[in-house]
């Protein structure tokens, strides 16, 4: 049955998906990279399809911006459609001079100022972290590419505009701040799912670089590349 916020029936999602936030950079997936993909969803405009990558059946689905919308999105593909490995493909800022616009980063933890996981347990910090099989796949089949990838660790932060202190995250290696990775990596420890976050930097904190819209929606293929064949990696 559809749950309040996707109108697919129960089969018609797979178990491997893409979760870019932008509606629109799902729809350019599907449209790019998937063959024969049907659209699934698109309750509240939030495009999802589901197709083929190289033989294998992968789905992509916007999840929009921050951690409540991708919760909600990434929670309902969990618990009512089943879906096991779950990866984000989106943007973030970089911290972190040596790390450029257009670069990968693949997050291994993520901070956050979300009270997400407080809520559920007050007492103390609990570490939101990728799984380490998709990690591993991921780094080396971007450099297998030749792609400028980073690991390590990313915040995920509650606001676009103000916010922490970049300068400060920085110098202690923090690498980009994005809006959704730290939701998803909790959500994967909670129903014991795998889930990653690739983000290409499409602007940086330090230096004031920035990239449009439309190159943001349209032309981050490689982080796209590395999630598609991570997915379908042995």
């Amino acid at each position: 049955m559809p749950t309040p916020h996707i109108e697919a029936q129960k089969g018609e999602i797979a178990d491997k998906i893409l979760l870019p936030g932008d509606p629109l950079r799902a729809k350019f997936i599907a449209e790019h990279f998937l063959e024969d993909a049907v659209q699934f969803n698109n309750v509240r405009g939030m495009l999802g399809f589901t197709g083929r990558y190289k033989g294998e059946r992968i789905s992509v689905m916007g999840t929009g911006m921050g951690i409540p919308s991708i919760s909600i999105y990434a929670n309902e593909l969990i618990t009512e459609y089943g879906v096991k490995k779950l990866i984000r493909v989106g943007t973030a800022g970089s911290i972190n001079p040596d790390i450029h616009v257009r670069d990968l980063v693949i997050a291994q933890a993520a901070a956050t100022t979300s009270a997400i996981v407080r809520n559920d347990f007050p007492a103390f910090d609990f570490p939101q972290i990728s799984d380490f099989e998709l990690l591993d796949h991921a780094y080396h089949i971007a450099k297998e590419m030749g792609m400028a990838a980073h690991v390590g660790n990313v915040l995920s932060s509650d606001l676009f505009y103000g916010g922490p202190d970049g300068v400060a995250l920085g110098k202690l290696g923090v690498m980009a701040i994005e809006m959704e990775a730290a939701a998803l990596f909790y959500l994967g420890a909670k129903h014991r799912v795998q889930t990653l976050a690739i983000m290409t930097i499409s602007d940086h904190i330090l230096t004031g670089e920035v990239t449009t819209a439309e190159e943001r929606q349209v032309t981050f293929t490689d982080m796209m590349k590395v999630g598609l064949e991570t997915l379908i990696a042995d």
